[in-house]
């Protein structure tokens, strides 16, 4: 099992597919790292040899990725809570950011739905 980055890439899929294993490097940025280390894209982890798994360090080395990257993120996010923007209340509500609509979905961002009883009719 190659170890980039910190992260266990898996041995038995393509090269392309197991960059992406790691946080900040999708399929597009993965075929670019193995065109630039001069690796197959789909040749197998397994058959890495070290010449090639140390080329590939060295370009991903460049890159911001994993803790940096989530790090990085996480201060952008607390920035516009901090200043008080539209997304940074939408964040601290728990609410979705993008202008979706709240009335029937986005349950993935309000969680579990609370129930509210209706009031009781008044007597006459």
């Amino acid at each position: 099992m190659a170890r980039i980055s910190g992260i266990d890439i898996p041995k038995d899929k393509r090269g392309a597919i197991a960059l992406t294993y790691i946080y900040g490097i999708g399929k597009s940025l993965a075929l670019t790292i193995l065109e630039n280390a001069k690796v197959d894209q789909n040749k197998k982890v397994s058959d890495w040899d070290d010449k090639e798994i140390a080329s590939i360090r060295e370009v991903v080395g460049s890159l911001t990725i994993e803790g940096e990257l989530r790090s990085e993120t996480q201060l952008n996010i607390k920035r516009l809570m901090d200043i008080g923007s539209y997304r940074g209340i939408r964040h601290r509500t728990g609410l979705p950011l993008r202008g979706q609509r709240t009335k029937n979905n986005s349950r993935t961002r309000k969680g579990k739905r609370k129930t509210v009883a209706n009031k009781k009719k008044a007597t006459k």
